[in-house]
């Protein structure tokens, strides 16, 4: 009879010991506290419900994209090389999207070779490469005042010291410039000279000249951020800055391809002179080895067979009546004391409320009327103009648009009483990033309640049925 297998005695398994004192883990960075979230990321969040009319977000119209040439893009990527599209790639980005990238800077007149570019994850991932290769703890960074919210959040990240630089209705004052730099001795200027953000204001041409020529002549960088050169409604395309004399060796242009394909491609792109790039490669390695290779060959492969520039002129001829409704529904709706510009190109238009306004504490108010817009404020270095805000017109219809400046009137109309009958602020006004934040999550209770109660609820399905952020 054979003999029985041996069966091994179960292990037991012990519990864990209690650990009689737990000491808590190490601190988070310094950066990493003190640096306040974005409030234009939380209305964006606190507006992705029915009923909301909402100015805040930059957001391209949706349904303008190209969804057929980008599906059939994508099919074409796996199609000529599922291999390639699905493995690791170099970091620098794929040739052929550097070649149509270089292609498209050359025929702007900024003579172009795909070896001054390199793929990024997004333009806004070239802002923070560019300040990991170049901005230590404490340096200078200049800025426009107000500007793009992203870019001082970067810059408070790496540890620098944020200057804002005088500016008018224009832009970047060179003479005020060159003072600044002889004084703070700064290792970058940023700015976005092109339908800026969030005032949509262009820098005239005389002025880039000058900024170009402080630049070479005072020791400074350039980062060049275009993400709206593309949107123009009216008027003549500008040179870039690093198209200038004495701005080719110290200019870092941004582009993206958020603004005229889509933006879940995460698509940018940074041209530079030849040794900050090889530090920009560096940094990218560490931050993730490369962008998406498969996006890259089909971003590549639309551009190579679809006609962009008709695309584009598509979307502008689109957007030029969405802000040609907004400008007229501010005008028929907004008493004389309020101001707004109104830009040649771009997503935005910047406005200013009456005196003794505070565009946080109506926000509330607008919310709870079923539209919403981005306080001026957080956009600011040192003290901010409480009295402004950024409306984006791209998103919604020319008659959304209508609907939602009318809800804004409203709004600005029970506030204005408020304000009269209480002699300040109904919420007492905030100013910094951080105070916005407060606002905003104050306003979150009042928005829940809206969408539900009156005509801020269901008015709206008939004007946007409830699709838009």
């Amino acid at each position: 009879m054979p003999a029985a297998a041996h069966v091994p005695a179960a292990t037991a398994v012990t519990a864990p010991t209690a650990v009689a004192t737990v000491a808590a883990p190490p601190a988070f960075a310094a950066r990493a506290t003190s640096v306040e979230g974005s409030p234009v990321r939380e209305i964006l969040a606190l507006t992705q419900r029915p009923g909301i009319v909402s100015f805040a977000g930059g957001l391209p119209a949706p349904e303008l994209f190209d969804t057929e040439g980008l599906r059939a893009a994508y099919d074409a990527a796996f199609a000529l090389s599922a291999r390639r599209a699905l493995q690791y790639s170099t970091t620098e980005g794929a040739p052929e999207l550097r070649a149509a990238v270089a292609a498209r800077a050359t025929a702007r007149g900024l003579p172009t070779r795909a070896d001054d570019v390199v793929v990024t994850s997004g333009s806004q991932q070239a802002l923070t490469l560019i300040t990991a290769a170049l901005i230590e703890p404490r340096d200078v960074v200049l800025v426009e005042n107000p500007t793009y919210l992203a870019a001082l959040q970067c810059f408070a990240l790496a540890g620098a010291r944020v200057v804002a630089v005088p500016c008018d209705d224009e832009g970047v004052l060179p003479d005020a410039l060159a003072e600044l730099v002889a004084r703070e001795r700064p290792k970058l200027l940023y700015t976005i000279p092109t339908f800026q953000n969030p005032t949509g204001r262009t820098l005239p041409a005389a002025r880039r000249a000058a900024v170009a020529q402080v630049a070479a002549q005072l020791g400074l960088w350039l980062v060049e951020d275009d993400p709206y050169g593309d949107l123009r409604y009216e008027g003549d395309d500008l040179p870039w800055l690093a198209a200038h004399p004495g701005a080719e060796d110290r200019t870092a242009l941004l582009g993206s391809f958020s603004k005229i394909m889509a933006p879940g491609l995460r698509l940018g792109w940074l041209r530079a002179p030849a040794a900050l790039l090889r530090a920009v490669v560096v940094a990218k390695q560490a931050a993730d080895l490369h962008t998406s290779t498969v996006d890259q060959l089909a971003a590549a492969h639309y551009l190579a067979t679809v006609d962009l520039d008709a695309h584009i002129a598509t979307v502008r001829g689109a957007y030029r009546e969405r802000r040609d409704a907004l400008q007229d529904a501010l005008s028929r709706t907004l008493s004389a004391d309020c101001e707004w510009n109104l830009p040649e190109g771009g997503m935005f238009v910047w406005a200013r409320l009456p005196a003794d306004h505070d565009a946080t504490a109506l926000l509330s108010t607008a919310v709870a009327h079923g539209v919403a817009f981005v306080p001026g404020a957080p956009f600011h270095t040192g003290a901010p103009d409480p009295r402004t805000l950024r409306l984006s017109f791209t998103t919604h219809t020319p008659r959304e648009i209508t609907e939602g400046v009318g809800r804004l009137g409203a709004a600005l109309a029970e506030y204005g009483t408020a304000l009269a009958e209480h002699g300040a602020a109904p919420d007492g006004g905030h100013g910094r990033p951080c105070e916005v934040s407060a606002g905003i999550a104050g306003i979150a209770g009042i928005a829940g309640s809206a969408g539900s109660a009156g005509s801020a609820g269901s008015a709206v399905s008939a004007v946007s049925a409830g699709s838009r952020p």
